[in-house]
């Protein structure tokens, strides 16, 4: 068998990474589409917990899970 470099980012946290993220962009277009994208920037700047902040967490999350990934040595 040949040894062949190994791809980087193809782990769980990568994965969880992408999931995070397609999941905080579809919450933010979703909002856009319902409201206005005015309304979405009210709800992200007011005092309240609302999915807008929340989707923005997960882009974060998801950011830090993808960029972790990235570094993490895969293991065969």
């Amino acid at each position: 068998m040949e040894s062949s470099p190994q791809k980087k980012g193809r782990n769980w946290y990568s994965a969880m990474g992408v999931l995070f993220l397609v999941s905080g962009v579809i919450v933010l277009v979703r909002d856009s589409i319902l409201w206005s994208p005015e309304f979405v920037v009210d709800f992200l700047f007011d005092g309240e917990i609302n999915s807008a902040k929340v989707s923005i967490g997960m882009l974060v999350f998801g950011g830090f899970l993808l960029t972790f990934g990235m570094r993490k040595r895969n293991v065969q």
